[in-house]
């Protein structure tokens, strides 16, 4: 049973990210929130991989959330994903 559990909340999680990614590519200015809290998560994930025959793969989250995280916050997507209503077409 906590397989089953598990195993839903994870495509839940994945198909929310994908709601997510696809905000992102429309330019919609909710999809930052989400984006910056689920790097944030990912994070620590990474953490808690740390150590052991797992370092590889902590590496390797650590560098794609902060990878993320710096390009989400550059000016040009800052810029793309602000709340302006003037704005009648993505920037990115």
């Amino acid at each position: 049973m906590l397989g089953l559990t598990t195993a839903a909340f994870f495509v839940a999680y994945g198909a929310g990210l994908g709601l997510v990614a696809r905000g992102l590519s429309r330019a919609s200015t909710w999809s930052r929130g989400p984006t910056v809290f689920a790097q944030l998560i990912q994070l620590l994930v990474a953490y808690s991989f740390w150590g052991g025959a797992t370092k590889a793969v902590s590496i390797a989250l650590a560098v794609a959330s902060v990878g993320v995280l710096i390009c989400i916050f550059q000016k040009v997507s800052t810029e793309a994903l602000a709340d302006n209503p003037t704005k009648d077409h993505p920037v990115l």
